[in-house]
């Protein structure tokens, strides 16, 4: 039985060291108890430190060791993407290359994945977060189960095994633009959670700005349903219908007490509040227009540059 292990990397020279020699220690010694063999596959997306050096590296003494090196910065997940196509596990581990995933949850995972669960999925408390962060992060939950088709968790990411079936459906998903917290949960099949406490970075720094944050929010909103468009609909007919409300107190007031010049407030209300709504609606086809366009182009998701996986995959 083989265990695959899939750690994105971008700009993780401060870290991705300690990463790797804990998870050696931690996989190797849980290995033999369990009697499986190892690979840690280390995913450079285009880091411009010296990531990449320090991978080829660790390649060298350690046989495990398996990288992928981009042409140059894809994003996370086209580095998980590329992680699930190039793994040859009977199970599959994502997890980042900060420590804030500790390697220390393997066993367990691997444990509850024999008892016969498909995926096994880490789902960290938020101590030690900021009370904004902790708020913001509960409200966009609550939101978003409210508008998308599947069920997304309040502090669960991409640290989870997946067994070898859950990998292959997630292949099968070709999708340019992934949401795979989402995809996780689209897919199905048996899962179980494993509790643990928030950990910090243990070197380097955060990747996620606010403006990235944002952007990958919206990309939750809108990778699994129609929902903002049925949204702009619905405003639209609102807007209409006070609009004929409104039109006919005017009509009924001007028979019975004649022209009133007066309405400044009024029509610049009426402005700008129309003018808001066709904003917003084309902002939301703008963004389903825009992932149709990305979509058909058909482009791939990663280029790979450096590579020392000969076999691309148990079952590309």
């Amino acid at each position: 039985m083989l265990l695959s292990v899939i750690v994105p990397c971008y700009n993780e020279q401060d870290v991705i060291e300690k990463t790797w020699e804990r998870l050696t220690r931690v996989v190797s010694e849980n290995g033999r108890k369990e009697k499986y063999d190892h690979e840690l596959i280390f995913i450079d997306d285009g880091s411009t430190d010296g990531t990449l050096d320090k991978i080829l590296h660790m390649a060298k003494k350690d046989s495990h060791v398996k990288y992928l090196s981009f042409s140059r910065n894809f994003g996370k997940e086209a580095a998980m993407y590329a992680g699930l196509a190039y793994a040859s596990g009977d199970g599959v581990i994502i997890m980042d290359a900060d420590l804030q995933h500790p390697p220390e949850l393997i066993p367990k995972m691997v444990s509850r994945w024999k008892e016969g669960y498909d995926q096994v999925i880490c789902k960290r408390d938020r101590k030690g977060d900021g009370a904004f962060r902790t708020w913001s992060a509960r409200m966009y939950y609550r939101l978003v189960n409210h508008l998308v088709d599947v069920r997304m968790e309040d502090g669960v990411g991409d640290f989870r095994l997946l067994d070898r079936k859950a990998v292959d459906a997630l292949l099968s998903l070709t999708e340019y633009n992934r949401f795979s917290k989402g995809l996780f949960s689209w897919i199905g099949f048996k899962q179980t959670f494993i509790r643990y406490e928030n950990h910090v970075r243990e070197g380097g720094t955060s990747k996620w700005s606010v403006k990235r944050l944002l952007r990958y929010g919206i990309d939750g909103i809108m990778s699994f349903n129609d929902k903002p468009l049925r949204i702009c609909f619905w405003m639209g007919g609102l807007l209409f219908t006070f609009g004929v409300l409104y039109l006919t107190v005017i009509f009924i007031r001007i028979l019975l007490h004649g022209v009133d010049v007066p309405g400044y407030f009024t029509t610049i209300f009426a402005i700008l509040m129309i003018g808001g709504v066709q904003l917003l609606s084309i902002g939301v086809l703008g963004e389903y227009i825009g992932r149709i366009y990305h979509e058909v182009k058909r482009r791939p998701p990663f280029i790979v540059d450096k590579t020392n996986i000969k076999d691309k995959g148990k079952r590309s």
